[in-house]
């Protein structure tokens, strides 16, 4: 199930909503959201949900023995325990056939993978409960004690198919002692509508675009169709794709911490503006902030940090956050191919980068990351190389660019809404309004009214069409 569906709008949170606040007890909140999360993870495959329900079960027991043992040896034990069980569950589940075909690719043999289906989100989930015991044995927080309360945290249904990556010390204290108000509802349900909008609106309609000069997963661009596109067609697609993962992303985030907030929850932002950014290093403090976080505090800073082999520790991070999107060479490269940019700024680049015009910086970041995103988006090699030639072959292509070009005009209004959406330009309004407006009653009015056009828009949308695609489902 996804947020961004009808059943999922007019069924399943409704429905969530009220028997949610049908009573004060907070136990029977904390009770409901179990239920409801492991019915919404269930949705479409209802096996996975005793994988994820026997990890939070071990990394709960692990959590307890290591808080029970800290300052020992066995605390240790507890923490390898956990490492190995979560990785090999991400090993077995979602690259073995990636581990298989490298180990024959290289050695010349012949085994065949079991080629599991990839339970959705247990590269979130296992994130989740990593980060918890490692805390718990660095004791930073307390373990647990409750395993239905520790269940809610690993499997509340608002983060745990796409992220944002949520660290248990961050919601400790409300996953029992949560203080619901109207305010926090209604501010909730604002970002929650910003979200869908972001991704029904911007997102999906780039998708269509997207697949139209890039194809996707389930209609690939051969390389016949690649030859007959222009370079202009090209970057028009790669371009549509940076919009288009964006969006799709950073509302699936919004959406999360809209209903974390509808809930109770205050979840961490997971996006701020990337494509404003001024270097490279700039961009990854501003994209998925939450994974990013996760790899600073449990892999970089743990081997060393800047404190010595940075540009070790650096290749270590960013070969990991590669392999973590999916188990595909193309994901390596992509990691690898950020990790030379950030060493350069490290290095001597970032010093030039600030006695620069602004504008000169934000056209080398966009520079970079832009043409960055093909990397991610053909896991196919042959298809990527091909379409990097195409990018930089600056050929017309067998029909010219008048499609292209008639594209453009009749998204002409989208694609200048999109671009204004990539800015600050909403939080600055809204600060605006909240300045101006002489009567609260005035702004929550604007603001209901505002709240009720984007769920039309949005509703309307995804009536009229069937083609909703979500990026980071494979992930």
């Amino acid at each position: 199930m996804v947020f961004a569906s009808l059943i999922f709008l007019f069924l399943f949170l409704p429905l969530n909503l009220l028997l949610y606040y049908s009573t004060k007890n907070a136990t029977w909140r904390n009770w409901v959201l179990i239920v409801f999360s492991l019915f919404f993870y269930g949705w479409g495959e209802p096996i996975w949900i005793s994988l994820m329900i026997l990890s939070s079960m071990v990394d709960w027991g692990n959590a307890l023995f290591i808080q029970k043992h800290r300052g020992t040896k066995w605390a240790k034990v507890g923490v390898v325990i956990t490492l190995i069980f979560n990785l090999g569950l991400l090993a077995t589940f979602k690259y073995d056939v990636f581990i298989v075909d490298t180990v024959n690719s290289v050695l010349g043999t012949s085994f065949t993978a079991p080629g599991y289906a990839l339970p959705i989100g247990i590269s979130f989930y296992t994130f989740h409960t990593i980060s918890y015991v490692v805390d718990v044995y660095r004791g930073d927080i307390k373990a647990q004690r409750s395993f239905p309360n520790f269940l809610m945290y690993v499997s509340l249904y608002s983060s745990l198919v796409a992220g944002p990556i949520i660290r248990y010390a961050h919601v400790e204290t409300e996953i029992y002692g949560r203080k619901e108000n109207l305010k926090d509802f209604s501010l909730g349900l604002s970002r929650f509508c910003i979200g869908l909008f972001k991704k029904v609106i911007i997102a999906n309609v780039a998708a269509e675009l997207v697949k139209k000069y890039m194809g996707d997963n389930s209609d690939p661009l051969t390389l016949t169709e690649l030859s007959s596109l222009s370079s202009f067609e090209a970057w028009v697609g790669l371009t549509m794709f940076a919009l288009q993962i964006y969006f799709d992303f950073s509302g699936y985030s919004d959406m999360a911490i809209g209903l974390g907030r509808m809930f109770g929850f205050h979840f961490r932002e997971n996006f701020n503006y990337p494509y404003i950014s001024k270097s490279i290093s700039e961009f990854w403090r501003r994209w998925h902030i939450s994974l990013g976080s996760i790899f600073r505090d449990y892999v970089y800073i743990p081997l060393g940090g800047n404190k010595k082999r940075v540009y070790f520790n650096l290749f270590v991070v960013w070969f990991l956050t590669g392999l973590w999107h999916g188990p595909s060479w193309n994901f390596i490269f992509w990691g690898l191919y950020f990790f030379i940019f950030i060493a350069l700024e490290k290095a001597f680049l970032q010093r030039l980068l600030d006695r620069l015009p602004a504008f000169v910086s934000h056209f080398y970041a966009l520079a970079i990351i832009i043409p960055g995103w093909v990397i991610f988006y053909f896991t196919d090699t042959t298809m990527l190389i091909a379409y990097v030639e195409k990018l930089f072959s600056f050929s017309a292509g067998s029909e010219g660019n008048v499609d292209v070009i008639n594209t453009l005009t009749t998204h002409l209004f989208w694609l200048i809404m999109a671009i204004i959406l990539c800015m600050p330009v909403y939080h600055r309004v809204i600060a605006w309004v909240e300045k101006k407006a002489s009567r609260i009653t005035l702004y929550d009015t604007v603001t209901v009214g505002f709240n009720v056009a984007l769920l039309f828009v949005c509703i309307a949308q995804l009536v009229g069409k069937s083609y909703n695609p979500f990026i980071y489902f494979r992930f």
